[in-house]
């Protein structure tokens, strides 16, 4: 069935940061920062990829991000769903189910052999595209996979993920400037207000992680 009817955009935010809580998705670390696939440390970790393993928490979730992406961009607005590798795939799958829609998936880069393709499954010109993703950062590596849907002659203005960082600057501009709408469920800042509300974690690394979220770069100095 497709879900039209669901909470505000602020409650599914709430919701969703307690169920990453929940289930250990979320993890802060104040005294032995993570290293990021960007390189970069910080006290804060996302795992979105947990979400598969929990059907109830997975089938909510997919359920928001549906109807998120409804009234955000559109109840007519899209052809063909695409997940990006590898961790957007799953939910690609769940979101075109759905909505009802196409599924194909996006490789990082093309197989090496073959077709050499870096689209799988079936897309075609004209087609518009929307991306879903785990999670996004600072926006940059949805660019390329966008490259790749249009490279077929398909449109992809918007892409959608669970979890957005919500922390570095100019991740709206930048997407924007590529002509891509970011839809989200939540963000750190949710998780932060879920976890105090929770006592999560205790008040010494709750504080670390609020100076980090407000000043990434003064955070990694000190």
């Amino acid at each position: 069935m497709i879900p039209t009817s669901f909470p505000s955009k602020e409650e599914m935010a709430r919701l969703t940061a307690g169920m990453l809580i929940e289930i250990g998705a979320i993890d802060f670390n104040a005294k032995e920062p993570f290293t990021h696939a960007s390189g970069k440390q910080a006290p804060t970790y996302v795992d979105c990829r947990k979400l598969i393993s929990y059907p109830r928490i997975r089938a909510t979730l997919m359920d928001f991000l549906s109807v998120t992406i409804m009234r955000e961009a559109g109840f007519e607005a899209f052809d063909n769903i695409a997940g990006g590798e590898t961790a957007g795939i799953p939910f690609g799958a769940l979101v075109a189910e759905r909505l009802v829609l196409p599924m194909s998936y996006v490789r990082k880069k093309p197989k090496g052999y073959g077709r050499n393709a870096r689209i799988e499954g079936v897309m075609t010109e004209g087609q518009r595209v929307l991306l879903v993703e785990d999670l996004t950062t600072d926006g940059g590596s949805k660019l390329s996979f966008v490259d790749a849907i249009r490279d077929t002659g398909a449109t992809c203005n918007a892409t959608a993920v669970i979890f957005f960082y919500d922390i570095f600057e100019g991740v709206h501009e930048t997407l924007a400037d590529h002509g891509v709408q970011l839809i989200h469920l939540c963000t750190w800042w949710d998780v932060l207000a879920e976890a105090k509300a929770r006592a999560a974690f205790d008040a010494s690394t709750l504080a670390s992680v609020e100076t980090y979220l407000n000043d990434p770069d003064g955070w990694k100095a000190a």
